[in-house]
């Protein structure tokens, strides 16, 4: 049986939270420039009064990002002079932007989104950052478990269920179908690694129990393996070294495919594209 949950996500996030927020385009250079017809295009205003056109703007600030991320890679690596704080969701980061304890959150596309469905005192700042692939994480050298991730992964795009979960998990209408438990209930086990409040790919729901999409296309990869499901919810940080000591099976956890991260994991087929947005206070 199907479970329909309109409001999912605002159970996940912190108690009280309005819906209603949605993204904010960082403008072109044409809307930057004054028209005779009208007055020039407002950029994109933190609470604070600073203007945001581009990542550059973000130099100097406080920004926050979930730890071992692509996000705190590439803030890291690119935004100069900024104060990098680290947490373990981006939930926990977003609750600090809107205390004002940071100045900006930069995260992933789809969990951005859902932290601002849920928060109309925050918006999105929609420009060019970071652009990566989602894959499946095993530990280096399994290749019968990544064939058969892959093997999972082909078939579900080519039979129409992929397109299906991605209707259940990221509506247009915000309304969330977590589809039925598909894992089998075989007398192998195969362990998922997660790190759950990175929604739509991996929260809990109000009983506590991991959902979302990873979630799901992980009982269908352990289905296809005559296995049972286990899902282990952890820091993201700690996802690889528990690849490594064999605690896990596989990673599926919203975790895209970097060159650092390929040094000591295999990585399966990718099975979505995502981006790095900026969440700043209204």
């Amino acid at each position: 049986m199907k479970k329909i949950i309109a409001l999912l996500l605002s159970a996940v996030l912190a108690a009280g939270m309005l819906a209603g927020c949605g993204s904010t385009p960082a403008p072109s250079e044409s809307s930057k420039a004054p028209s005779k017809s009208s007055e020039p295009a407002s950029e994109p205003v933190s609470e604070e009064g600073w203007t945001i056109a581009s990542a550059e703007d973000l130099a100097g600030k406080k920004i926050g990002v979930q730890a071992g991320t692509t996000g705190e890679t590439f803030v890291t690596e690119n935004i100069t002079d900024a104060e990098v704080l680290s947490y373990k969701t981006a939930i926990d980061a977003s609750l600090d932007l809107k205390a004002g304890a940071i100045d900006a959150v930069v995260i992933d596309e789809l969990p951005a989104k859902s932290i601002c469905d849920a928060n109309d005192d925050l918006q999105i700042v929609d420009i060019d950052l970071a652009v990566e692939e989602y894959a499946i994480a095993v530990k280096k050298g399994n290749t019968e478990l990544l064939e058969s991730i892959n093997a999972t992964i082909a078939k579900i795009k080519a039979d129409g269920t992929y397109e299906a979960l991605v209707a259940a998990f990221m509506p247009t209408d915000g309304e969330i179908v977590i589809p039925e438990n598909k894992a089998s209930e075989g007398e192998k086990t195969v362990i998922m690694g997660t790190s759950t409040g990175f929604p739509p790919f991996e929260y809990t729901d109000g009983a506590g129990d991991p959902v979302g999409f990873d979630i799901t296309m992980s009982q269908l990869i352990a289905a296809d393996m005559s296995s049972k499901l286990q899902v282990e919810d952890m820091a993201f940080d700690s996802l690889l070294s528990a690849l490594d000591t064999g605690v896990i099976d596989f990673a599926a956890a919203g975790m895209s495919i970097t060159e650092e991260r390929l040094q000591s994991v295999d990585f399966s087929e990718p099975y979505y594209s995502s981006k790095q947005v900026i969440i700043i206070q209204k």
